[in-house]
């Protein structure tokens, strides 16, 4: 007799494979374990991720774009870092507030437990309370999918690691090492004065890791080329790695290629091997699809970003993968221009046409703070003046409620609270400090004293679409959920003479008192919002909002091309 499903979960025991780096940091952890996760699925079994971060912040919410990328936000108002992002949206499974956790909040929680008399007058020391305290989080996991992964930020050797290390070498001894694989990421330099790949940096690695109690069981080899099967068996050699499990995974043209590259270098199998266990043949036509279109696309769609973090990439992470899903979803490729807000502000309208002339849509995304804001004024300008789609996406959206309040409602000094400190206090304040809202079955409240870290409106929120809007349309739904991450709101005081200009609210939460989505009704394709749409945008479900604004793009580029020509030949 077979047991039931309600019994077949209770007996599920999770697999754990730990994901750590060494040699040097930006490897691809992330990347491996997301792809890795991908791969399961594909297999038939079932995934949760989860990253374990070495730095003392209790999150990186407070911290710049440009030492940590950008903030990742979870449905349940997690502050995250940015590889939950890669989880997501390589394996479609949500992470949550149990998927990230930092040093800052081990520590806090450690000595919180102290204060309160928990530990009965020992000594709190990090071996065992800190390590303890650590795989208490790891054991979230357990039982609820067929494998966890677990990646530890960092690299082997930082001076905040080496808990963390312990902590996984301990969890081994205690749920059974059949239970437990170590996936260690390294880097073959290529010394081209020798001509060769150097395998001796790899053979460092695994031994400060061995000096730690852990013996791998899998060694990713990064490299930027591929790396001949005599120098994996060097290293196997000398690593006490099976040779079918030290995997080669050069540099990819395109993320989306990784998991073809991984499979074919048997990466997925040695997990299994590891593990004992069988898999269905694993179905990576979609893969092969998205990795065909970005390198080789039938046209393209050109995006103007205009922000003020242009200089890292990684800032702007979900946001420059969510425009290439819209474009994977009309067979087309998109280049995205990164446009530095602060030359935007100070450009002539020479220059403006200059920066513009060719692309297909201009996008502002979110931000924080003064610096290069009336630049970003100044191209949702451009873009509602000379009728070039226009995207904008959390402060993108309150600046285009700015600046269609300056220069269209007649509200001249309209402005954001959010900017007083530096700017002082605008005369009329058509985004101001939301002090109170509705979570949950409670109320969330906040003054300008308050600390910053955790004190926004975080995670998703429901939106009642109005009907026969743009944004009606595009998500065909009456009511969505989408993630937030701000401060500062649209300030109802001017909701009619907004409106009585030409605005569209066509969103807003459920009550009626946050303005979520406006939008130009006159115009080719003016749509903002307040939330972070990019954080719900997979290759194989590209976020409708971003498929909407590629199209409008292609569209643009269609017309601009054709009239061109047209010109050319009179």
């Amino acid at each position: 007799m077979n047991p039931s499903p309600k019994r077949q979960q209770r007996q599920r025991k999770t697999h754990y494979i730990f994901v750590t780096g060494g040699v040097m940091s930006s490897l691809g952890k992330g990347l491996t374990a997301a792809c890795l996760g991908t791969l399961l699925q594909a297999r038939g079994f079932s995934v949760r991720m989860q990253k374990l971060d070495p730095y003392l912040n209790i999150d990186p919410g407070t911290m710049s774009p440009f030492q940590h990328g950008e903030v990742y936000v979870t449905d349940d108002g997690a502050e995250t870092d940015l590889d939950l992002g890669h989880y997501e949206r390589f394996t479609g499974v949500s992470t949550t507030q149990e998927s990230n956790f930092t040093t800052g909040q081990i520590y806090q929680e450690v000595i919180n437990k102290e204060r309160r008399g928990d530990y009965l007058g020992a000594t709190v020391q990090v071996v065992p309370h800190v390590t303890d305290q650590i795989k208490s989080k790891i054991l979230l996991n357990e039982g609820k999918t067929d494998f966890a992964l677990v990646e530890i930020g960092g690299t082997v050797g930082d001076i905040e690691s080496p808990a963390f290390f312990e902590a996984i070498r301990q969890f081994a001894h205690e749920v059974g090492r059949d239970r437990v694989l170590y996936m260690h990421l390294t880097h073959l330099p290529y010394l081209a004065t020798a001509g060769e790949l150097k395998t001796k940096p790899t053979q460092h690695s695994v031994k400060q890791m061995l000096g730690l109690g852990i013996q791998p069981d899998v060694l990713v080899c990064r490299s930027d080329r591929p790396i001949p099967r005599a120098e994996l068996d060097k290293i196997a050699l000398f690593t006490n790695v099976p040779a079918g499990h030290v995997v080669s995974c050069p540099d990819s043209d395109t993320i989306y290629r990784v998991p073809l590259t991984l499979h074919e270098n048997g990466l997925d199998q040695a997990v299994l091997d590891h593990f004992r266990l069988g898999g269905v043949a694993p179905n990576l036509k979609d893969w092969q699809k998205f990795s065909e279109i970005y390198v080789n696309p039938p046209r393209t769609a050109k995006i103007a970003m205009v922000g003020k973090y242009t200089q890292l990439s990684d800032a702007y992470k979900s946001l420059n993968e969510a425009l290439i899903h819209g474009g994977l979803a009309q067979e087309s490729g998109v280049n995205i221009e990164f446009v530095d807000a602060e030359v935007v502000e100070t450009a002539s309208e020479e220059k403006l046409n200059e920066i513009f002339a060719d692309v297909g849509g201009i996008l502002v995304p979110g931000g924080f703070g003064v610096r290069g804001t009336e630049g970003k004024v100044r191209a949702v300008q451009y873009a509602r003046e000379h009728k070039v789609p226009y995207f904008g996406i959390c402060l993108g959206m309150q600046l285009a409620v700015v600046e269609f309040a300056r220069n269209v409602a007649g509200l001249k000094d309209a402005g954001s609270t959010e900017f007083a400190a530096e700017l002082g206090d605008p005369k009329q304040a058509v985004i101001g400090l939301m002090t109170e809202w509705q979570k949950g079955t409670g109320k969330e409240t906040r003054d300008n004293s308050s600390d910053l870290g955790g004190t926004m409106r975080l995670g998703a929120y429901p939106c009642a679409l109005v009907a026969n809007t743009r944004a009606a349309k595009l998500y065909d739904a009456k009511e969505i959920s989408e993630r937030h991450r701000h401060r500062y709101e649209f300030n109802p005081k001017y909701k009619e003479t907004l409106i009585n200009a030409g605005l569209t609210f066509s969103g807003w939460s459920p009550d009626g008192e946050l303005a979520e989505i406006v939008e130009i009704a006159d115009h080719p394709w003016f749509v903002a919002v307040q939330y972070h749409p990019e954080f719900n945008s997979r290759p194989q479900a590209p976020h409708p909002l971003f498929q909407g604004f590629i199209r409008a793009a292609l569209a643009r580029q269609m017309a601009v091309s054709s009239h061109t020509k047209n010109k050319k030949a009179a």
